[in-house]
């Protein structure tokens, strides 16, 4: 299975695989969003560390369980031949409404297929009013038009 754009990664395809992660995961979906890893992916998530694909699906049912009306922004922060480094931030509600929005930064390397193999994330958030959200569009992929990270001035 092959997942364009493969690496080496330049400037221009980096950011391409950044909008296409970032437009998984706001779909989501989480059996579609583990198809862009490889069987075996290892994870750092927070605290937690998970291997393969399965595990990936169960930590994301959990996260979009808990995490309501998530939205997120990636951004691009480095890349080499095979790796890129994200930065990003996300708001989501809880079941009892209160808003929140989470900051991190994220290390990604890839095997020759475009598959990630390995996703190290570390990620902090803090509670925000809804009057201080700034993920304002409809539910699925971010519009074109809608301001990233650094035109947010996050």
């Amino acid at each position: 299975m092959s997942r364009p754009p493969l690496p080496p990664f330049d400037e221009a395809s980096a950011i391409e695989k950044i909008r296409l992660a970032e437009d998984g995961w706001n779909g989501r979906d989480p059996q579609k969003v583990a198809l862009a890893y490889t069987e075996n992916c290892l994870w750092r998530n927070r605290a937690e560390f998970v291997a393969g694909r399965e595990a990936i699906v169960q930590l994301l049912t959990r996260k979009w369980t808990r995490e309501l009306d998530y939205r997120l922004i990636k951004e691009l922060w480095a890349y080499t031949d095979n790796r890129i480094a994200v930065r990003f931030a996300y708001e989501f509600h809880d079941d009892s409404g209160q808003w929140f929005r989470a900051y991190g930064n994220e290390n990604w390397e890839f095997d020759d297929n475009g598959l990630m193999s390995r996703r190290i994330a570390s990620i902090n958030e803090h509670a925000i009013s809804a009057e201080e959200r700034k993920f304002h569009w409809p539910q699925g992929r971010r519009p074109d038009d809608h301001p990233g990270l650094s035109d947010l001035g996050l």
